[in-house]
């Protein structure tokens, strides 16, 4: 049987803390101040969160590292020519240093074409639409406009979970002790479980889906069961849920 609002809410105020936050690659983003550099720092770590969560922010600071103090200012006035130089070498499991320089390069024409990020999501999101996912499809195309890194942000085409991109928006959407909620003109309650394996044992564990795949036919399953216990802001628990079983089972990943 899927677990009672009152065991979420527990769940929730017991892990969803700022201590619980490392080892996350959220961690990242609350190191910096402005809203600029948040939602830059946000998308880079959120689309480096696949594999070892050690090598995961190993692999963050060293994108972060040559930016200095804002990456946002960094990016704005680094060339294509410097971008690419300075990750030449980078690499972290499937992603090359040519495709993070392709990464930040399209951040950087985002900056320059629609002066953020969230403007250029908004330009796909629908405030009528049940949930982001027709949006989130629309923005990676934009976002690839100067071409496609795979490893970082897929094709929408393959209709995966979009795990990352959904992560990425729980951080930049939903704003409390965990999340910074850098962006404003989102609705939490139309937010997708960010969903990964853990996730989906979690899920299973719990009742909520018998779905085997992290497809993103899963991610709804799993998010429209929690939309029925909090409509506006359906990926509430994910943090704690998601932490409290990683502690539980020692696993850092």
């Amino acid at each position: 049987m899927p677990p009672k609002r009152s065991f979420l809410e527990a769940t929730y105020l017991r892990y969803n803390k700022p201590e619980f936050i490392h080892p996350d690659p959220l961690e990242f983003v609350w190191r910096y101040k402005s809203r600029a550099d948040r939602e830059i720092v946000g998308l880079i770590a959120a689309c480096l969160a696949y594999g070892n969560v050690t090598q995961i922010l190993k692999s963050v600071e060293k994108v972060l590292g040559p930016m200095g103090s804002s990456p946002a200012a960094w990016l704005k006035a680094a060339s294509p020519a410097a971008i690419k130089k300075t990750f030449v070498s980078f690499k972290h499991r499937f992603t090359t240093g040519a495709e993070m320089a392709v990464f930040l390069l399209n951040i950087k024409h985002a900056l320059e074409k629609h002066a953020s990020l969230e403007k250029l999501f908004l330009q796909a999101y629908d405030e009528d639409a049940a949930t982001v996912e027709e949006a989130i499809y629309e923005f990676v195309n934009k976002f690839n406009a100067l071409g496609c890194a795979p490893s970082l942000t897929p094709c929408p085409e393959h209709k995966s979970s979009f795990k990352r991109v959904n992560l990425y928006l729980r951080w930049m959407v939903r704003n409390d002790a965990v999340d910074p909620g850098v962006w404003t003109g989102v609705s939490p309650s139309k937010l997708i479980i960010p969903l990964d394996t853990h996730m989906r044992q979690v899920s299973m564990g719990m009742g909520i889906t018998k779905r085997k795949d992290t497809s993103m036919k899963t991610a709804a399953e799993i998010t429209a069961y929690f939309r029925k216990v909090e409509p506006a802001d359906p990926v509430k628990y994910d943090f704690a849920l998601t932490r409290a079983g990683i502690r539980r089972n020692n696993v850092k990943d």
